[in-house]
């Protein structure tokens, strides 16, 4: 397939995942919406606010030089740091945890405009270190330290998921970028070993894991969401109880139009359903780093590289989630979900891997100079 066809591909697997996404938040929030604000409509019209923001400043990226765009992702990395500090001061908290800033009715979160901003930094800066990048000092540690601060601070909120996906998307580029396998194995032994520290020295992750391990030890307690996951999904059968069918949304399931939307999805469209959308995700990421491979400039086939794991990677978890193959973890669905600040960073993300796609292939020979 041509450059222009895979884009082309690209975006109708976005059209889709954006359609049965609406149709998921509708269907799956009316009951709570109306509980909550009198209004069964609430939810779904926020939703497609965020789609209406999102490709509004996809637009807005598309029409940025692509110059410009590489050059202002210092400036994007420092306020993505600096909103990660804020946040953590003057941020909203709930259930123990400080990720938003709350403007009136809107809720904003830093942490996923770190992750599109990390990035974009890491793209930058391992094309500009590609002739050191076999040198862990040179090469390896700056970006393992600028990926460490922004991990760190989204710890501190705490918000292990995310940190995660930073993490495991700055280890894929390094990879990508030719870094030394035994420096690549290193740190993965190192951020395994973190890994575990980080989950058994806190209470609450520890009770998801075993959770997760057995979740009918605790039905009503720590397994309850996987469990009433569980029911939801076998209740869908092989076509599903049909559109606004679902009995588990009627606040039997939490999060059921955020972090477990696919599970009603599974309900109601049954395994028809949740096969479609699990082919979209994997058209997406093999069309995705097809494009990259296409891409002559190194800043542009890091950039797509790194978008494409980034939302794919939270895909992942978010299924292994919902089906229990993954202890749980709040990350939403990408391009599905309800949420506003993640709809709209997806969706800038996608217009930032269709840019890289169509400019990087013609600034090849001039970025490599200039790298």
């Amino acid at each position: 397939m041509t450059p222009t066809q895979l884009r082309q591909s690209l975006l109708l697997v976005l059209l889709f995942l954006l359609g049965i996404g609406t149709v998921a938040v509708y269907s799956s929030s009316t009951l709570a919406a109306e509980f909550a604000y009198g209004d069964g409509f609430h939810f779904v019209k926020q939703h497609l606010v965020a789609i209406g923001c999102g490709a509004a400043l996809a637009g807005a990226c598309l029409a940025v030089p692509y110059a410009r765009l590489r050059a202002g992702s210092r400036w994007a990395i420092l306020l993505s740091l600096a909103l990660l500090v804020l946040v953590l001061v003057a941020g909203q908290e709930i259930g123990g945890a400080r990720r938003w800033f709350r403007l009136g009715r809107l809720s904003l979160q830093p942490s996923e405009f770190a992750q599109l901003a990390l990035v974009v930094y890491l793209a930058d800066l391992l094309a500009r270190k590609a002739g050191f990048i076999r040198e862990f000092r040179k090469g390896v540690l700056p970006a393992v330290a600028v990926t460490g601060l922004c991990a760190g601070l989204v710890l501190l909120q705490p918000d292990l998921g995310t940190a995660t996906v930073m993490g495991a998307v700055a280890m894929l580029l390094l990879i990508v970028a030719n870094a030394k396998p035994q420096h690549v194995l290193g740190l993965l032994g190192a951020a395994a070993a973190l890994l575990v520290v980080l989950i058994m020295g806190a209470e609450y992750r520890r009770r998801r894991i075993f959770a997760f391990l057995d979740p009918w030890n605790d039905p009503y307690g720590s397994g309850y969401q996987i469990l009433q996951s569980y029911f939801a999904l076998a209740s869908g059968g092989l076509i599903g109880l049909g559109v606004g069918g679902s009995v588990q949304k009627l606040f039997y399931l939490p999060s059921a139009h955020t972090d477990f939307i696919l599970a009603i999805i599974g309900e109601e469209l049954g395994l028809v359903g949740t096969t479609a959308v699990l082919l979209a995700f994997a058209l997406f990421l093999i069309l995705g780093f097809r494009m990259a491979m296409l891409i002559e400039d190194r800043f542009g086939k890091y950039l797509t590289c790194g978008l494409v794991a980034m939302i794919g990677l939270e895909a992942m978890v978010n299924i292994g989630v919902v089906t229990g193959m993954l202890p749980t973890k709040g990350l939403p669905l990408p391009l599905i979900s309800y949420g506003g600040t993640s709809m709209v960073m997806n969706l800038v993300a996608c217009a930032l891997i269709f840019k890289a796609s169509h400019d990087g292939a013609r600034t090849g020979i001039s970025g490599a100079l200039r790298d």
